[in-house]
């Protein structure tokens, strides 16, 4: 069972690459924007109870005693989808690069694709950053290393206070390096693709790419638990981005995959139901055998990312809608979706007032179901105000500036 701690340069294509591959213009981010979001709410979901079923351990002399009993009901309850999401947002930022790589184009300038990727994190973050840590730090200077650290995202490199202030957004720290890295390594891609002439060595070269990014962090981790004997619980040694980015590399050898493919090897109903069963059968089963220290535990996360990767593949690329397509789409979980990056940051701290506050149940089996129904509940909440209160106003920032990243100028002389 598993037992981890959790908690998008304008570089236009000329010489001899050939005119933009028409049926790649149909790529699936639009015509497969409601799926996309369905999993996005379902992670959410998933997110939330997790950390609630970590709050409900007990311990004892005899040592840690999760809330389930049943091993393979707790492996299904405590699955992780961290990796869902950077393989989702990996997949969703990257999908320009590699249009422009493979098929010519230009992408945005790195400032418009930071500017709103800023107001899209930042708002929110900053603030309830600022709430919940001046909540545990009433009188002045309290841990002021704990708040830098956070504000300046370097807190998933600090070994003892990680997990402080709002846990979960450790991953934020890695979403924020890999939109520079992104920024950097995509227009990279794109001139390194320039000199050939063929479209299947252009896709071979950005696919070779993401095999980089993801080996890297393999061979990271396996020197560091294998060759060094690290122990698991060294957070910033397999929290990091050097050992996480398998993760955002995944995500992004989907959308070179996708852009390659275009409308060609759209899969059949029973080939994306297979390699969808196939994968979600795959990510049970690492949840079930993942033990400290064991092989499953050690790579959980680059083979993880690997499987929610088929999983979106033949979700994504399938000829027809099937009932699975109509699940992602339904108005109540794209819902979720939409308000997913609040329910995401405030779930924990709700989580931990009405525990603290002794508004939930004790710990212990008995108090788990409970729990997360409230839980669950008061977070919903606080996300749909949180979203319309912050997150909705702060997107309009983006009207500041047009598609190049530049100033508008809304009073012309």
């Amino acid at each position: 069972m598993s037992t981890h701690t959790v908690t998008v340069n304008s570089v236009p294509v000329t010489g001899r690459t050939p005119a933009p591959h028409r049926p790649s213009k149909e790529a699936p981010t639009r015509r497969r924007a409601g799926e996309i979001e369905g999993y996005r709410g379902l992670a959410a979901l998933s997110t939330v109870v997790f950390h609630v079923w970590q709050q409900y351990y007990t311990y004892d002399r005899d040592g840690s005693h999760p809330p389930v009993g049943n091993r393979y009901l707790g492996s299904l309850i405590s699955l992780e989808v961290i990796d869902l999401f950077f393989v989702m947002s990996a997949y969703l930022l990257t999908l320009s690069y590699a249009r422009a790589a493979i098929d010519g184009g230009s992408t945005r300038p790195a400032r418009a694709f930071l500017f709103r990727r800023a107001i899209r994190i930042l708002p929110l973050y900053f603030l309830a950053v600022l709430v919940v840590w001046a909540s545990r730090n009433p009188e002045l200077p309290g841990n002021w290393r704990d708040l830098v650290a956070h504000l300046t995202f370097t807190h998933v490199f600090d070994r003892e206070q990680i997990f402080y202030t709002i846990g979960p957004t450790w991953s934020l720290s890695l979403e924020v390096l890999f939109y520079l890295a992104l920024v950097a390594l995509g227009p990279l891609a794109v001139r390194a693709c320039r000199p050939f002439r063929r479209r299947a060595t252009r896709v071979a070269v950005c696919a070779g790419g993401c095999l980089l990014l993801y080996v890297g962090p393999m061979v990271w981790i396996a020197v560091a638990r294998y060759g060094f004997e690290v122990p698991h619980t060294d957070w910033p040694v397999y929290f990091g981005p050097q050992a996480r980015f398998g993760g955002f590399a995944a995500g992004m050898a989907l959308a070179v995959a996708l852009v390659g493919l275009g409308e060609r090897g759209r899969l059949g109903t029973r080939t994306a139901l297979g390699l969808q069963v196939g994968a979600v059968a795959g990510l049970y089963l690492l949840s079930l055998y993942s033990a400290p220290e064991n092989a499953a535990f050690t790579f959980y996360h680059p083979l993880a990312a690997l499987l929610w990767t088929v999983l979106l593949f033949g979700t994504v690329h399938g000829r027809r809608r099937t009932r699975l397509h109509r699940a992602l789409t339904a108005r109540w979980l794209t819902w979720f979706g939409l308000i997913s990056y609040s329910m995401f940051i405030w779930h924990e701290p709700i989580m931990l007032a009405l525990y603290d506050g002794g508004l939930l149940p004790p710990a212990g089996p008995s108090g788990f179901p409970l729990a997360v129904v409230v839980v669950l509940a008061v977070a919903t909440v606080g996300a749909v105000v949180s979203y319309w209160v912050i997150e909705y106003p702060a997107s309009l920032l983006g009207r500041l500036r047009d598609g190049r990243g530049r100033p508008r100028t809304f009073y012309p002389e």
